[in-house]
This record gives structure tokens, sequence and C-alpha cells, in this order.
């Protein structure tokens, strides 16, 4: 090997590391950008299953006194 071949040589790995370590680092900071977007996802996803219960307790409350018959002879008697 002579020496030219043994400098194009290294300058092709130190070049193919530098780009290797950026790309991994690159890689680093998207798998830290998608963590920190689930653990908001995640958040907001707990904050809306809370407003679902809420408003089905809150529907619950709305069928049982539409259904009751003391609501619909009240109906009648403001209706008249």
């Amino acid at each position: 090997m002579t020496g030219t071949t043994m400098v194009v040589l290294i300058v092709f790995i130190s070049v193919g590391f530098g780009v290797i370590t950026d790309l991994y680092k690159r890689h680093l900071a998207f798998k830290e950008k998608t963590l920190n977007h689930n653990t908001h996802s995640d958040e907001q996803n707990v904050s809306l299953q809370k407003q679902v219960t809420l408003l089905e307790e809150r529907m619950q409350v709305m069928e049982k006194i539409v259904t009751d018959e003391g609501y619909s002879v009240q109906k009648e008697i403001n209706n008249l």
C-alpha cells in the first residue's frame, strides 16, 4: 500500500465515522422528540378520558330525570 492510498483511506474512515456519529445524534434527538410528544399525548388522553367519564355520568342523570314519571307529569302541568 502506498502512502497516498493510506492517507485517502484514513480520510475516508474519518469522514465515515463523522457521518455515522452525526446520523446517530440526529436519531437520538428524533427519539427524544417522539418520547416527549408521546408523553404529552398520554397526558391529553387521560384528561379526555376523565371528561368523557364525567359527561357519561351527567348523561345518566339526565336520562333518569327525563324517564322519571314525575318529570312527564310536571311537563304536562306546565303545558296546561
